[in-house]
């Protein structure tokens, strides 16, 4: 009966823990010292129901802590050694180091003149340029002078400004006023014709020049170029009162049509008796020089 007891007491809810030291001592009281015979199977289902002790859990702990230190330190090992064997590999002739032998690594720093990166840098001012380019197999230079260099809105003032660009006066600006709102200038006049001319060329012309005299300050006061040089053709002469035979009071404009070799200009001009035809007079060098000449 004893026996009975001492067994189903294991099973029973209780206080502290079911080790084997706790089933053996369980078994001597149960028996006055005496070990109970049970079976392993028995001791094996008693060992996996029995909740683990603390020192039971803080032994697995540096149990698990001593092996993973031991894997780190094979690895760690392994991977030194790897290491060494590539350095030897890539470096035959350096020798081998032998047991207890210390090693030491000297570093020797070059002093650091102005900005330079490199004791090897060649100095800019040297160094040529040595390549090559061209911009196709159809194009194997490159024409300069095909290039617009101007800022001008107006493409016909632009190509003109290219072929004066030596020339050009500082700050002047292509696209200054033009003063144009339309031709006012009463019919068959020179300023209407001008207007008419200028037109048809591409190019710029006042509504509110004055009268022909006046057309040179006029068109200075707007931003357009003013010297007395003939440059282009469209160019606008400007005749003062009187001037070659020119009204005494009005003055006269003009539009070059031609520059000759000589300089001289052939010239398209507009009158109140002519009815809105044209004529054309030719202007010696000498004489295009005493005139105010608009460009642009």
């Amino acid at each position: 009966m004893k026996r009975s007891v001492a067994v189903s007491s294991l099973f029973a809810p209780a206080k502290g823990t079911h080790s084997l030291k706790a089933v053996r001592q369980a078994q001597a009281v149960a028996t006055n010292g005496a070990m109970v015979g049970l079976t392993p199977e028995v001791v094996d289902k008693l060992n996996e129901i029995a909740p683990e002790t603390r020192r039971s859990i803080r032994l697995a702990r540096e149990s698990e802590n001593r092996r993973h230190a031991a894997v780190v330190s094979a690895s760690l090992a392994a991977l030194v050694g790897a290491t060494a064997t590539a350095v030897m590999a890539g470096n035959p002739s350096r020798p081998s180091l032998g047991a207890g032998e210390e090693t030491t690594t000297t570093s020797t720093l070059k002093p650091v003149h102005a900005a330079s990166r490199s004791e090897d840098r060649v100095p800019l001012r040297s160094a040529g340029s040595q390549g090559t380019w061209n911009l196709g197999e159809s194009n194997t230079s490159l024409d300069v002078s095909a290039m617009s260099k101007s800022i001008a809105n107006n493409p016909q003032i632009a190509n003109l400004m290219d072929q004066d660009y030596k020339a050009l006066p500082a700050g002047f600006n292509p696209n200054h006023a033009t003063g144009d709102a339309g031709n006012a200038y009463e019919f068959s006049q020179c300023t209407w014709w001008v207007y008419v001319r200028r037109h048809q060329l591409g190019l710029p012309a006042g509504s509110q020049m004055g009268n022909g005299a006046q057309w040179a300050d006029s068109a200075r006061a707007l931003g357009y170029w003013v010297d007395n040089s003939a440059r282009h053709v469209g160019d606008i002469m400007v005749f003062a009162p009187g001037q070659d035979g020119t009204d005494p009071s009005y003055g006269h404009v003009a539009v070059i049509e031609q520059i000759n070799p000589d300089g001289s200009v052939v010239t398209s001009e507009c009158g109140s008796v002519m009815q809105g035809k044209t004529y054309s007079k030719t202007y010696s060098a000498s004489q295009v020089a005493a005139h105010q000449i608009i460009h642009y």
